[in-house]
């Protein structure tokens, strides 16, 4: 299962077009190119499934709501899936994103609430090295480069802790999610499902570490 050139070719001309009338034009090369990405996002949850527990899989939906947004185009220019693990215990979601030339997958926290967030610094301040050694750890560096992404960081270190911490590069972050782009010719290749889902398996050992953080106190005793 790959995506088809047809695909991409459909999202590049609904972000040159994208309005209701040239939408409903070309209704039936949409719902093709949706059907093609269901089957991918499909193929990829099932190979997930062989290495991980999955609670959900959904793919986003097209229309954008434009009621607080200045961006008054209707229709998302891409197809993306989100991949929720199961429970409380297997903590983090994966997530895929198909755009031509800017084609995504992540992994990891995105906008943990504050009590998450409290308890994934508190671990930081006081022993930062196993995060650290899965920055450096060679198969998460052959997919995700050496360092987390956030959307968003703050100025300073948050409230409560040193700002001269050695860890305060970490400390800062408001997330923590590991990023690989894609080109299109990758998109596009018969290997890409196995690709990304390799790119998943790089992501259990930081999986396993936050699910471990944020199922313990700081002493390491259980919290379910």
């Amino acid at each position: 299962m790959q995506f088809n050139s047809s695909t991409l070719h459909y999202l590049n001309e609904l972000q040159q077009n994208n309005n209701r009338d040239w939408f409903a034009d070309n209704k039936l090369t949409y719902l093709n190119a949706q059907k093609n990405a269901k089957e991918v996002f499909a193929a990829i949850h099932e190979q997930l499934q062989h290495h991980d527990e999955i609670e959900k899989s959904k793919m986003m939906r097209i229309y954008r709501d434009v009621r607080f947004s200045h961006d008054k185009t209707p229709y998302k220019a891409h197809f993306s899936n989100s991949y929720s693990r199961l429970g409380k215990e297997l903590r983090g979601g994966y997530f895929l994103k198909i755009k031509p030339g800017e084609s995504m997958l992540a992994g990891g926290f995105w906008e943990p609430n504050k009590e998450d967030l409290f308890r994934i610094r508190k671990e930081i301040e006081m022993d930062a090295s196993e995060i650290r050694g899965i920055l450096k750890d060679p198969n998460f560096q052959k997919y995700f480069g050496n360092q987390f992404e956030s959307l968003g960081e703050l100025k300073t270190a948050p409230r409560g802790f040193d700002k001269e911490h050695p860890a305060i590069d970490l400390l800062r972050k408001k997330g923590f999610i590991a990023v690989r782009n894609f080109t299109d010719a990758e998109v596009l290749s018969e290997n890409f499902v196995n690709e990304v889902n390799e790119s998943y398996k790089a992501l259990r050992p930081f999986f396993d570490l936050f699910s471990d953080i944020l199922m313990t106190n700081l002493n390491g005793e259980s919290l379910l």
